[in-house]
């Protein structure tokens, strides 16, 4: 009888020990009892970071291309995964991608990737979380001759001849890109003005690199279209972006936060909300834009009427916004074409072509347009 009780036992800790896997995300994970037809479709992704350590190699002659991502706790990650099994599909090939639970796993991503080089695909693609904590399995990566194909931020500071080509935003673009429609909504006001008028940039910090790129992509491109026309345009605020000109007949001023806060960054857009000569807004990346929202709640001064509010990224809170009207629309990246870019550039490289940066480009949306099928699976919450 002891035995009995000793092997149930031991058998119901091996599969709780199969059951936790490395990285998985438990609290994401189905019940076991759970029949797999009641499975979301969402939580497919997770059931694959689950599986990392349990994932088969591909059958003989398949190429197998593992994808280690940052993780799935959002519908961003998910949408890149859709894109990557399309072009898995399209192109005849085993496609795997994993990711921990949250982005500040470190670990657990250091261990996938370690999983994944043990499995000798013919190509890892791979959005780092620390590359400083991936540098070992880099090395023998490249050593093992495995292309890795960073996507999303990709793999800075990489060793040289490690990443062989990114699939990932330019964001630069994508702020030039909110600098174009704002200003058609904006136009006629600045033409004509008798007095300075004032266009708001909203920033998270000016550390991050995307952020600083979608920032001063939006303040060039705004300058450039204003000034065409004859206006004379003064860059204000914070320092790394000022470029301040005497007299301007517009001010862009560019609000940074002492504080990545939700309450430094509200009270920002509150103070730009509150100025006389305030005719839009530009929040510049998914933070900023539900700070801005959240400024505006008691404000009310944001709309197609009133002040011009536009956003970056998605998230609840900044859809919602747009399809409300409290913001004229926002620019939105394109995790679908980070998945199929990073699995196109991944089977080229394995095939020994050449192999260079991709921009996987960014989507402008309204309440107009959010419901498009081209559209709407690139806003994730």
């Amino acid at each position: 009888m002891k035995r009995k009780v000793l092997s149930a036992l031991l058998s119901v800790a091996m599969v709780a020990t199969l059951l936790v896997g490395c990285g998985s995300k438990a609290e994401e994970a189905a019940p076991a009892a759970e029949p797999a037809a009641e499975t979301t479709e969402e939580a497919a992704p997770a059931e694959e970071a689950a599986a990392t350590e349990e994932a088969a190699p591909a059958a003989e002659g398949e190429m197998l291309i593992y994808l280690v991502s940052k993780g799935f706790q959002h519908q961003y990650w998910q949408a890149v995964y859709q894109g990557a099994q399309e072009a898995a599909a399209e192109l005849g090939v085993k496609m795997e991608m994993v990711g921990p639970a949250t982005e500040s796993d470190i670990a657990d991503q250091v261990q996938m990737l370690n999983n994944a080089i043990n499995l000798k695909p013919a190509a890892i693609g791979l959005a780092a979380l620390d590359t400083e904590a991936c540098l070992d399995l880099i090395q023998t990566a490249m050593d093992s001759k495995i292309p890795i194909i960073g996507f999303d931020s990709g793999v800075p500071s990489a060793p040289e001849g490690a990443v062989y080509a990114n699939a990932s935003t330019d964001n630069y673009a994508a702020g030039e890109l909110a600098a174009e429609e704002t200003y058609k909504l904006i136009e006629s006001k600045i033409a004509d003005a008798t007095a300075t008028v004032r266009i708001g940039v909203m920033s998270q910090d000016a550390t991050s690199e995307s952020i600083v790129n979608r920032g001063q992509g939006f303040i060039d491109k705004m300058k450039s279209l204003i000034e065409a026309t004859g206006k004379t345009v003064s860059v204000e605020g914070h320092d790394k972006f000022a470029a301040k000109v005497d007299g301007a007949n517009v001010v862009i001023d560019v609000a940074v936060p002492a504080a990545v806060t939700a309450e430094a960054s509200a009270t920002d857009g509150m103070n730009l909300l509150n100025k006389a000569d305030i005719i839009a807004v530009y929040a510049s990346n998914q933070h900023s834009g539900e700070a801005l929202v959240n400024a505006n709640a008691n404000l009310n001064k944001l709309g197609a009427d009133g002040i011009i509010g536009v956003a970056f990224d998605s998230g609840q809170v900044i859809k919602t916004a747009v399809k409300d009207g409290t913001l004229v629309g926002a620019v939105t990246q394109d995790p679908l074409s980070i998945g199929r870019k990073t699995v196109e550039l991944a089977v080229a490289a394995a095939k020994g072509e050449a192999v260079a940066d991709v921009d996987t480009g960014c989507q402008w949306y309204t309440a107009d347009n959010m419901e498009d099928p081209k559209i709407a699976p690139n806003l994730y919450d």
